[in-house]
């Protein structure tokens, strides 16, 4: 029995946990995810199952989905990219192209996902790649579970780092979920070269205006702040004070912000987490942009379809 119809990828996490817990209870992490996506098949009375989870050369891809047939029967191989290396990005990538089987398989045999497909998402391809990161993200991640293990109003990346390990993926990954729920203002930055690549904003910070348009055109970082500073990473997860216009000029003169740093050496990148203080929503979009679903856009994709 196939799909019938396309599948929303949250209720499809969110079935898998319920499974899961009542299976497994709810000290279950991290997700054994290579055990369920060579089971889903069975436990759900399909006839295409994954019939190999593999470590493979990818060179360029980050993982992959293969549709074969064999002696007239549907099978799939399910591929990760072994030159990773790190645990929580072969995790999530292994969720991600589950929830490709889950969720796109009649639509296509070829499923290839490259870092940058996880992280620009437009056109039919890239709200595919948009839905299996989603479905990864609340598989690994349940919210009602982060919010018990985070359990305090008083976030820092030590207390998230502490997450990430929880379920057994990165700190970005761990990052991006958090600001999904939050309701601190919060926005995390990815950089290299003192430019940003991308920025995440949570709902409460993309309201107050607390957000950066990274594809419009190259967004230099501020400097002086956090993350154009050598501060050592002792301090970087602790966090340093600074004015928050700094960066973001629009703030009160007297108010403050805390940021936070990780250099990845490995990728020549800089992750700057930035917490600020409560504030009245400001609806900092032009006017041509509120209420024709581009604030929904942003706060899903963190970017906005149109270039200004």
């Amino acid at each position: 029995m196939n799909p019938a119809g396309p599948r929303s990828p949250i209720p499809e996490a969110n079935r898998l946990s319920k499974l899961l817990n009542i299976s497994r209870g709810t000290e279950r992490f991290p997700v054994d995810v290579e055990e369920l996506a060579r089971g889903y098949a069975q436990q759900f009375g399909h006839n295409d199952p994954i019939a190999e989870v593999i470590g493979a050369d990818l060179p360029g891809f980050e993982g992959a989905l293969y549709g074969t047939n064999k002696n007239g029967k549907r099978e799939w191989a399910l591929l990760y990219n072994s030159a990773i290396g790190t645990p929580g990005r072969i995790r999530f990538t292994m969720a991600h192209e589950l929830g490709h089987y889950i969720l796109h398989r009649q639509n296509g045999n070829t499923f290839e996902c490259s870092e940058a497909d996880l992280l620009q998402w437009e056109s039919i391809e890239k709200r595919q790649e948009a839905e299996a990161d989603v479905f990864a993200s609340y598989l690994l991640m349940p919210i009602d579970d982060f919010r018990r293990s985070i359990g305090t109003d008083s976030v820092d990346l030590n207390i998230l780092d502490g997450c990430a390990k929880r379920y057994g993926v990165s700190l970005t990954a761990a990052i991006l979920k958090w600001l999904e729920f939050t309701e601190q203002r919060a926005v995390l930055v990815m950089s290299t070269e003192g430019y940003m690549l991308w920025a995440r904003s949570s709902q409460s910070a993309l309201r107050s205006g607390a957000y950066f348009r990274t594809r419009n055109a190259p967004i230099p970082i501020p400097n002086d702040s956090l993350a154009a500073s050598d501060i050592s990473a002792t301090r970087e997860m602790q966090g340093s004070e600074l004015s928050a216009r700094i960066w973001f000029p629009q703030e009160p003169q007297d108010m403050s912000l805390r940021e936070f740093k990780i250099v990845s050496d490995r990728y020549e990148r800089t992750m700057s987490l930035l917490i600020l203080p409560k504030a009245e929503p400001r609806w900092m979009l032009e006017p041509e942009d509120k209420g024709n679903g581009l604030l929904d856009e942003y706060i899903r994709t963190g970017h906005f379809s149109r270039n200004k």
